[in-house]
């Protein structure tokens, strides 16, 4: 009788959902699109309920393809990126009920250096939020960094307890962001591949080609490593070779001068893996060619300023025109950007103008003098390009400091593992993230990306694994077991 009951009861809601699809249909076509979407998001809400390792995999893969509001025409609110940001505060509120129930995050998760930084820079963007010059706008920053951390790293480490959940994650957002760079190569296609089209073709994925060249760079090292680690399956190396071709092909012609550049620094972090030097070395050669630099800087400002290599299609004048401060229009509008941060920070040093307020506080810090042909009286072009400047102007001298400290832990980090982890086949892994992981870091000195899922995903990502091979495979032998 119940098993009757229930047949009932499923044939009730079809035949229901019918009729009341056909009624939207000719009484209210404008709803028909959403109300056909339900039951997908019936699906969503119980796959989230039952089985939150599939609803994890379905938000990777859905990041690189998700389209913002904007894009789709709505400028008011919350610009969210569908349907990758509803999964995330959907599984956040998931998280954040286990966790009040039963505690569900490992204490040596809670314990490591890299989650006690990202608690205390947690806790300084909300105490720069009480004093924050836009309240509203802060919060919103706060919320999204919210469900950021907890879909992309606090979740991911209970994740890849799994050692196969691991590739799995890489592998999602890989596959994602290689439909996306077919289609992008398509439409590239068609305009001949113009490098003055190359920062709008990406559209409607990516807001821009520097986000888009930082995904690819991201996961160019992620894709080679895998080929080098034993326990992987044949079938899965062919795929992430077809993924290589596909995302090194994507780069070279997605004109991202910071992708390239990126690339070749992790490169320098391969090489100095190698060659088995350890972090503190390249720290100290860091610091001292900085102030070698500082030392000589009206010479070198004065070497540059000869450069007027413009950007032009031609892959030598690209990178020729990196080093371009004198008529290169994108390099100076970042030298805008930067000189604005730095004098609102010299404004407000301690506790800055509040998380996220730049791009809407910049305009009136703008020197006529350093205005570019992509400059706007407005100041509505975007936010501080730099992952340091940003903080530094909206969370004051500590907000900056808690972002330099999280990079030169991970690196350290990073390092330790290298030289520590016992199975090749993992410590291939590690090598391969690490160089990922720095090619982002690099790129946080040019663009800030991490307000966005596009590249939350996969830079919280990262840095789960890392704290995971630190924590459970450190000192395993897992050659023998096959992942994937």
């Amino acid at each position: 009788m119940i098993k009757l009951k229930n047949t009932y009861v499923f044939y009730f809601v079809i035949i229901s959902y019918i009729l009341i699809n056909a009624y939207v249909l000719l009484f209210a076509k404008d709803m028909f699109y959403l109300f056909n979407l339900l039951p997908f998001a019936v699906l969503i809400i119980l796959l989230a309920i039952f089985d939150i390792e599939k609803i994890m995999y379905i938000m990777v893969f859905s990041t690189p393809l998700a389209i913002s509001l904007k894009e789709l025409g709505y400028n008011e609110g919350l610009n969210l990126s569908l349907p990758a940001e509803p999964l995330m505060i959907g599984i956040t509120l998931i998280y954040f009920l286990n966790e009040l129930s039963s505690g569900i995050t490992d204490k040596r998760i809670l314990r490591h250096p890299i989650t006690i930084i990202i608690f205390i820079q947690l806790l300084w963007i909300f105490i720069t939020m009480l004093s924050s010059e836009l309240p509203v706008i802060s919060i919103k920053f706060i919320l999204a960094r919210l469900w950021f951390l907890t879909s992309c790293y606090f979740i991911c480490t209970e994740l890849f307890k799994k050692k196969k959940a691991i590739i799995y994650h890489l592998l999602f957002y890989a596959i994602a962001l290689a439909i996306v760079a077919i289609i992008t190569t398509v439409k590239h296609a068609s305009y001949a591949f113009d490098e003055k089209i190359a920062d709008w073709i990406v559209s409607p994925f990516y807001n821009d080609h520097t986000a888009y060249g930082a995904a690819l760079a991201m996961y160019i090292p992620v894709m080679c490593g895998i080929l080098f680690m034993k326990n992987i399956s044949k079938l899965v190396k062919i795929l992430c070779f077809g993924l290589l071709v596909i995302f090194i092909i994507s780069i070279i012609i997605s004109f991202a001068r910071a992708g390239w550049l990126s690339l070749v620094v992790s490169l320098a972090v391969l090489v100095s893996l190698l060659l088995k030097i350890k972090f503190r070395t390249i720290l100290f050669t860091i610091i001292g060619a900085v102030v070698i630099f500082l030392s000589f800087q009206a010479e070198v400002l004065m070497i540059l300023g000869r450069n007027n290599t413009d950007s032009d299609g031609d892959i030598t004048a690209n990178i020729e025109s990196m080093s371009n401060i004198s008529t290169d229009a994108s390099n100076l509008e970042r030298l805008n950007r930067w000189s604005c941060a730095l004098q609102m920070f010299e404004e407000r040093p301690v506790l800055g103008f509040g998380p996220g307020t730049y791009q809407f506080l910049y305009a009136p810090f703008q020197k006529s003098s350093q205005k570019t042909i992509i400059s706007t009286n407005f100041g509505d072009k975007g936010n501080a390009h730099s992952e340091y400047l940003g903080p530094l102007c909206e969370q004051g001298l500590l907000g900056a400091l808690i972002v330099v400290a999280l990079v030169l832990a991970v690196m350290f980090l990073g390092y330790r593992l290298v030289y520590t982890v016992k199975d090749k086949s993992m410590r291939v892994l590690t090598i391969a993230i690490l160089m990922g992981m720095s090619t982002y870091f690099v790129h946080g000195f040019l663009n800030n990306f991490l307000d966005t899922d596009k590249a939350s995903v996969p830079f919280w990502g990262f840095l789960a694994m890392l704290v995971c091979i630190d924590i459970y495979y450190k000192d395993e032998q897992i050659e023998n077991e096959k992942l994937i």
